[in-house]
């Protein structure tokens, strides 16, 4: 059973499972676990491990339209070394203190590899889900995508110092936070922007369309990219970028432009029906641990 098998099965076990977060009365909680395997290249620090793991949790606060909270981590690793442990702590209050949130404490276990498992918690009285949009809507993605793939490429060739720079995302709370006024439908890209579609376009039982050329790709990738088709696969596919992905109806989309402090781009419109880019099936394939 793959990844998605398993979801799915999770989703049929508990109603009301499929957001990026569970919502209970006023909060919002999630969890995630990222692996050194799966998670970390060779070359990422214990500083940006800890930035990256938990604002990966808080990121998914942010696609609810939350106000971010706390935040706690499980740091397990073969051993514990004092500098590691120290800078892994500094990344999670650094990235908790970006969104204004309180980085609380968590719990420490042995391993066999490095491991982390986040858990973050924000209040909302009205939250964004994946299930609201409509045919109409214009769909817009904050900030440049391909940043973790760009990074992930550097760390291959060993430009360790500028992959980690790429590899610490701010999570985009404050955007989340504009922008649940006026949007439709939410959730972060952290599975790619192709499975983003997707997966808005099946929790709310509609089409996507959008068009490549409209799609923001970061700078770094085109360092990166050797052909077209990377540049595409790093932007679209690789996921991991931790922006927003959202719908909202077009006559609202000059308010909220105005009020993101994020820039805030129109890559497509949400259609009747399929998931599509520049009029072909848009493949739904991602990141995948």
């Amino acid at each position: 059973m793959d990844e998605r098998a398993a979801l799915s099965l999770v989703g049929d076990a508990i109603p009301g499972a499929g957001d990026d977060c569970a919502v209970l009365d006023e909060l919002v909680l999630t969890t995630d676990m990222l692996h050194e395997t799966t998670d970390f290249p060779n070359g990422v620090t214990r500083y940006t491990a800890g930035w990256r793991a938990v604002g990966a949790s808080l990121s998914d606060v942010a696609a609810m339209g939350a106000e971010a909270s706390a935040a706690l981590a499980v740091y397990g690793a073969p051993r514990f070394e004092p500098s590691e442990l120290e800078a892994f702590l500094e990344g999670c209050l650094d990235v908790c203190a970006a969104v204004n949130a309180d980085y609380v404490g968590g719990d420490l276990d042995g391993h066999g590899e490095f491991t982390v498992s986040t858990t973050a918690v924000g209040r909302s009285d009205d939250p964004v889900f994946r299930s609201g949009a409509e045919p109409g809507d214009v769909i817009c993605v904050t900030g440049t995508l391909g940043r973790s793939g760009a990074a992930v490429r550097l760390f291959e060739t060993g430009e360790t110092d500028r992959a980690n720079d790429l590899f610490r995302f701010l999570p985009r709370v404050n955007a989340g936070l504009t922008l649940a006024p006026h949007a439709t439908s939410m959730m972060d890209s952290s599975d790619g922007l192709a499975r983003s579609l997707h997966q808005l376009s099946e929790a709310s039982d509609c089409g996507m369309s959008i068009t490549a050329e409209d799609v923001p790709i970061d700078p770094a990738v085109e360092s990166v990219a050797e052909s077209a088709t990377e540049r595409r696969e790093l932007g679209i596919h690789f996921g991991e970028d931790f922006e927003l992905v959202c719908t909202l109806p077009e006559a609202v989309l000059p308010e909220a432009k105005e009020v993101t402090t994020v820039e805030l781009r129109r890559i497509g419109t949400v259609t009747e029906e399929g998931v599509r880019m520049n009029g072909e099936p848009l493949p739904d394939r991602g990141f995948t641990h």
